[in-house]
């Protein structure tokens, strides 16, 4: 008998369906990974499956575990199940944690609740699954602003097998993780399968995961299974042509002019020998307080017309670079200039300011809802005051691919792509010389991450743009840059062409970078001639 079989299940939010006819089944022991773009309906099977459907929403068909149908159960039994049958992995640990309560008590409290464990008992069993999930170092008092995203991830994942359930459910559990966290909690999750016998749905956008990963996979759009088999025909296969398209855009590569030659005269951004240190908290009375070194004499040129990128693990000075660089950090040593104009922490001018915008990962938190589009893109005015605001602003939207009419809508009236695009467009509104782009598709589904991509090329071709790309993903920074750097403990340890230094990285460090990054394997890429429908 399947662990779980979901049969026939359709939701409706509102009268709206959502979900049509969704069938699988998932064995003991098993990986199935659930791929789609955004708006797939892959979340919302997952809710369905958890009981925790929003407001509004009626569900028909039967999701069943282990034989018991779970649509028939009321919320109480719904919450007995839920941590010990079944446990959920969530996208964003951060806001999935109490930052009120230590990371001992918030993995305690899910045997407690259930009844499992006394409090003295419930702490020891705390620490033991912190343990296993390789927080061995780590204090069960720390609480969650005291790690690092992938220490948090690690919290989510020891509390969700707290109580050993058969079922864990993941939610794009490693989208915002660099490559080498993202690898080492692929490896943990691979290795509690196995040393559990629990099953694991996979939701996610990214199909070098699953291929890693998974024994089966299913491919939604709109809200149906398109495709369903065992990971290697699927991939192999692609019987359906949305899959098709899945596999298109996770291997797309913008076509963009060759780069313009570098006029080492003239850099649009100079950065040398920058220096940012820390004192940290002293964690005894006596001696000197410690310094963190966040960045360590970095130097580099970033010239009219190209795009470079700046990778490395969380915590190696990516953003603390980029914070000296946007006038938002003082170095301690070193300098930095904009068009030959030095850029000094607090005290950049409003011309300067002009000439280098940012768009960051999140659109829609970097917006403020209760303002139309119109105001949102206008925003960069008050540097370079112009006097067309409203011929500007339907400039820059058709520039991104957006109606002019656009600008009377809300922010919440778009999906995440447009919002992207609406950032750009607020990026390119007084027409800067550089764009800073802050993991500014990592969130994205390949599909829409590849139309942004597309995008970026074309407006860097057209208005000679220069791009600094901060990414974890090697392979948008592939796709997108004409050289990249390599940071680690807050200095560039390799610099140089990107296909040069994807193709013969000299580095120890960009060797575990590039070996870390998850990949679709060779043999399953090329399409068997005869299973086109």
């Amino acid at each position: 008998m399947s662990l779980l079989h979901v049969r026939n299940l359709n939701v409706a939010i509102h009268g709206t369906p959502i979900l049509n006819d969704i069938g699988f089944a998932l064995e003991p022991g098993q990986i199935m990974g659930l791929v789609g773009e955004s708006g797939s309906g892959k979340s919302m099977t997952s809710l369905a499956v958890m009981g925790l459907l929003p407001g509004g929403a009626t569900a028909t068909g039967q999701i069943l575990l282990d034989g018991q149908d779970l649509t028939a159960l009321d919320d109480r039994a719904m919450g007995r199940i839920r941590g010990r049958d079944i446990g959920m992995i969530f996208q964003e640990p951060m806001t999935a944690l109490n930052p009120m309560q230590t990371i001992g008590d918030q993995v305690a409290e899910t045997l407690m609740i259930h009844g499992a464990a006394s409090r003295a008992e419930a702490q020891c069993a705390a620490r033991d699954r912190l343990d296993r999930v390789g927080l061995q170092a780590f204090p069960a008092s720390r609480y969650p602003h005291e790690l690092s995203g992938g220490q948090r991830q690690r919290v989510c994942i020891a509390m969700a097998v707290a109580l050993r359930p058969r079922l864990l459910i993941a939610d794009e559990p490693t989208t915002a993780l660099d490559v080498t966290t993202q690898a080492q909690i692929l490896a943990l999750l691979g290795d509690l399968v196995r040393a559990e016998g629990m099953s694991l749905l996979m939701i996610t956008h990214d199909l070098a995961v699953v291929a890693g990963l998974a024994d089966r996979v299913a491919v939604m759009q709109h809200g149906r299974i398109v495709e369903d088999g065992a990971a290697r025909d699927v991939f192999r296969l692609r019987r359906h042509a949305y899959t098709r398209r899945l596999f298109a855009a996770t291997d797309h590569r913008p076509v963009r002019q060759p780069a313009r030659p570098a006029d080492p005269a003239t850099p649009v951004l100079q950065v040398e020998g920058a220096v940012r240190d820390y004192t940290l908290p002293r964690r005894t009375l006596f001696g000197p307080a410690p310094r963190l070194h966040a960045v360590r004499g970095v130097s580099f040129a970033l010239h009219q017309g190209e795009s470079l990128g700046l990778v490395g693990e969380s915590g190696c000075g990516k953003s603390t670079l980029t914070r000296a660089i946007l006038g938002l950090e003082p170095l301690q040593g070193g300098r930095i200039t904009l068009d030959g104009q030095e850029v000094l922490a607090g005290r950049v001018p409003p011309d300067l300011r002009a000439k280098v915008q940012v768009v960051f990962q999140d659109p829609y938190g970097s917006f403020n809802p209760r303002h139309k589009v119109s105001r949102l893109i206008a925003e960069p005015f008050h540097l370079r005051p112009a006097p067309d605001r409203r011929d500007r602003v339907a400039e820059a939207l058709r520039d991104v691919g957006l109606m002019p009419d656009d600008m009377n809508k809300y922010i919440h009236e778009f999906s995440g792509g447009q919002r992207q695009r609406i950032a750009i467009a607020r990026a390119l509104i007084i027409r800067p010389r550089l764009i800073v782009l802050d993991e500014a598709v990592s969130a994205l589904d390949v599909q829409v991450r590849a139309q942004i991509l597309d995008l970026l090329a074309g407006l860097q071709d057209r208005l000679g743009l220069s791009y600094l790309f901060i990414s974890h993903d090697l392979s948008v920074v592939r796709a997108i840059t004409d050289r990249v750097m390599i940071m680690r403990a807050g200095q560039i340890v390799e610099d140089g062409p990107t296909e040069a230094v994807f193709a013969d990285p000299a580095h120890d460090y960009t060797k575990t970078l590039i070996a870390a990054t998850p990949q679709i394997p060779q043999d399953w890429r090329a399409r068997d001639a005869g299973a086109l429908v």
